[in-house]
């Protein structure tokens, strides 16, 4: 059924154990992954934490060293489990729309990812990239919580 599977991943251990979920899926599904972390831009303007400690040099520099590590830690549990892999970084002002379009372009049949289930005023405030992911997305979304 499902022959290609992108993992949303952005490092938290929500994230981590669906994507543990998603490679065990892909390894009963016969499937390939595509593992894919969305990092936003440096914005002089900004009320992101990372970005207002940072000059553009540093936090470019930490943004990519921990995707890094995030798809690195995903590659080798693709391997541990003989399920073929690839990584992607993309940088885009909307996460969400990055995982989208990343999916689209790999001519992915699913994207797997975690959701932090925020309910009420809290998810109305803090938004979701999964939230928007399944709101925006053709392709079929399966959400880990």
């Amino acid at each position: 059924m499902f022959n290609h599977i992108l993992v949303a991943t952005d490092g938290s251990l929500l994230s981590e154990a669906a994507v543990d979920k998603a490679v065990n899926f892909a390894r009963e599904a016969g499937a390939k992954v595509t593992i894919v972390t969305a990092t936003e831009p440096f914005h002089v303007l900004s009320t992101g934490s990372k970005q207002l400690a940072n000059t553009k040099e540093t936090y470019e520099r930490h943004v990519k060293a921990e995707a890094a590590r995030y798809l690195g830690d995903a590659e080798r549990k693709c391997k541990a489990q003989g399920v073929q892999c690839n990584v992607v970084q993309v940088e885009h002002n909307h996460p969400y729309q990055a995982i989208i379009d990343t999916a689209k372009q790999l001519g992915c049949d699913v994207i797997a990812m975690a959701s932090h289930g925020r309910r009420g005023v809290s998810a109305l405030v803090l938004g979701s990239e999964t939230l928007k992911v399944l709101t925006h997305s053709s392709i079929p979304v399966l959400v880990y919580r």
